[in-house]
């Protein structure tokens, strides 16, 4: 049987909706490729089915194949392999998965792309869903997708003069707002519900309300909460695991997320349960004003 050298990324065999990758599953999924693929050379390319969201570049094989992976960033939930050549752009979407094998088994259904290395190891893309996506860039600062992206939320940029400023205008709720990705990237549903339980902020207080000094509170949570997921090896909610095999433990330390109707864990009052932009949102109504 082929060792599985990684899989990272989540599967709908179970017919669950799936959750999203986020930042943390993102960042821990680029810490397990590194020591694989950092310096490698790509030998081949073979693209099986170019269906993704956008077309999987049809000459991706030409620009990649002899080039050296320089390294491996992310930009919000975006992988950027940085070659000689130019940047392999890829994103999760809701059911993406990247697989590193030593000896790569057969194709299966809803594998889409390969890339193998100089090592022997084959980088595999598997999307049941086909939201996600493998793109070209020559440099990924002139990519459409990520030239008007906010800042990150564990740079310096991400301050909280910044952030009052960028709420200021934005009437509507404070939870929305924060999973922009023109505010800032990679916070998504389960880490805007658990800083701002930490930050002690109700989601649906207008954006625009929060004073300069809960800005600075809301600034240290979100970066203590996705430090914390990271060092967690991000949220195991369907099938998600990393690039070792080990399942990610952060859902065991969620606050208010997925915990409607559950004590809370700080002050026992029952989580409650809303909807805000068609996602879920749950919070304490005692802890968080």
């Amino acid at each position: 049987m082929s060792q599985i050298l990684g899989y990272i990324g989540q599967s709908n065999k179970r017919r669950l909706s799936p959750q999203m990758p986020e930042l943390p599953e993102v960042e821990t999924t680029r810490r397990g490729l590194v020591p694989h693929v950092l310096g490698q050379k790509v030998t081949a390319v073979r693209i099986y089915d170019r269906r993704l969201r956008w077309p999987v570049p049809g000459d991706l094989a030409k620009k990649l194949v002899g080039s050296v992976v320089d390294s491996i960033d992310r930009r919000s939930k975006y992988l950027l392999f940085r070659t000689t050549a130019g940047v392999l752009i890829v994103h999760l979407g809701m059911t993406g998965s990247l697989r590193l094998y030593e000896h790569a088994p057969p194709r299966r259904p809803h594998d889409h792309v390969d890339i193998r290395f100089g090592n022997g190891r084959v980088l595999r893309y598997h999307d049941p869903r086909r939201f996600g996506a493998m793109l070209w860039s020559a440099t990924h600062d002139t990519h459409a997708l990520l030239a008007r992206l906010g800042p990150e939320p564990l740079e310096a940029a991400f301050t909280a003069d910044y952030l009052h400023g960028a709420l200021r205008r934005r009437t509507g709720a404070i939870k929305p707002a924060l999973m922009n990705s023109d505010v800032v990237v990679g916070v998504g549903n389960i880490y805007a519900s658990e800083a701002l339980f930490r930050a002690g902020i109700r989601p649906t207080l207008r954006a625009n309300r929060l004073a300069k000094t809960r800005c600075e509170r809301l600034i240290v949570a979100v970066r203590e909460t996705l430090s914390a997921a990271i060092a967690r090896g991000g949220s195991t909610l369907r099938d998600y695991v990393d690039s070792d095999g080990r399942a990610g433990y952060f859902q065991l330390d969620y606050f208010v997320y997925g915990r409607a109707g559950q004590p809370c864990r700080v002050c026992g009052t029952r989580i409650r349960a809303t909807r805000q932009a068609g996602r879920a949102t749950t919070y304490c109504p005692t802890c968080q004003k």
